[in-house]
């Protein structure tokens, strides 16, 4: 049976940030091998650049490549004339920081917003965090964690952040939305600490992480695929129950039930989004 579209589109691993203020990186973060590609008119732009910036973005957005964009606060004087950026050929959709209330992201949907991202980094935007994932236009969270931990008062960032981390997968899933997406490591050349960091947030239900460099991007896109052990696994998984007819079987000494047979075709189906030419189909 031929996937959906929907189906065939696989959810982004990694989201690549891009200063807003540095046009001629846009076009190497966009080659860079990311999901997606965040210009970011927060953070990453001054506030004597911002004006600057907006208007060098809208020059350079293009159909041909689109990307989303971490707009300004609701709470900031930039954020009326950032909302202008909405509706542009390019802007896939849009970031919004420090994202609170409902009403923000409704004026965003109302704004032609494609596709909405709240970045969770308050006490306030996690307390509304099934709300706002509920909302018009969002396509899944994003956990800004460093700002999470500086609004809590929080240090660390393992068992610190579990029972948020937590949170957030549960209330994207109780409110239909992809699954969440990590904040970044600020570990550019620890290989291993991103791996860490990555395969931590897969464990605990997230779908992406959050870039903040090029060279983060292969390794994280790496830990959110199915790796060939686990495809390996699967096709076993699928084998023996297409094999079974139906019937209690056991791969590799356990018994193989529904959970098991599905979770095998979830890895499945992910590996043939990745890579078409490699779909499994049970039995062969």
């Amino acid at each position: 049976m031929p996937m959906s579209q929907a189906e065939s589109n696989p959810v982004a691993r990694s989201y690549l940030f891009v200063p807003g203020n540095r046009a001629d990186r846009f076009e190497k973060a966009c080659a860079a091998g990311a999901d997606a590609v965040i210009v970011d008119l927060e953070d990453a732009v001054p506030p004597d650049d911002k004006e600057a910036a907006r208007a060098a973005l809208a020059a350079w957005l293009s159909p041909a490549r689109s990307v989303l964009v971490r707009i300004n606060g609701a709470d900031t004087r930039w954020f009326d004339d950032d909302l202008a950026l909405c509706r542009l050929p390019g802007v896939a959709g849009i970031v919004l920081p420090k994202a609170g209330a409902p009403g923000e992201l409704l004026e965003l949907h109302d704004a032609g917003a494609k596709e909405i991202y709240p970045l969770i980094e308050t006490a306030h935007g996690f307390e509304n965090a099934r709300v706002l994932a509920e909302a018009p236009g969002v396509r899944r969270l994003m956990f800004g964690s460093i700002d999470f931990k500086l609004d809590l008062g929080i240090e660390g960032d393992d068992d610190a952040l579990l029972y948020f981390r937590s949170q957030l997968v549960l209330a994207s899933r109780l409110a239909s939305a992809q699954p969440p997406v990590d904040g970044v490591s600020t570990a550019i050349d620890d290989a291993g600490e991103l791996e860490r960091d990555t395969l931590r947030a897969r464990r605990l239900g997230f779908g992406g992480k959050l870039c903040i460099h090029p060279k983060q991007v292969a390794a994280v896109n790496r830990c959110f695929s199915p790796s060939a052990a686990d495809i390996a696994w699967a096709k076993r998984i699928l084998d023996a129950s297409a094999a079974s007819g139906g019937a209690a079987v056991a791969v590799d000494g356990k018994m193989v039930d529904r959970p098991v047979i599905l979770r095998a075709r979830q890895i499945a189906d992910e590996a043939a989004r990745r890579h078409p030419a490699d779909r499994m189909h049970p039995g062969t």
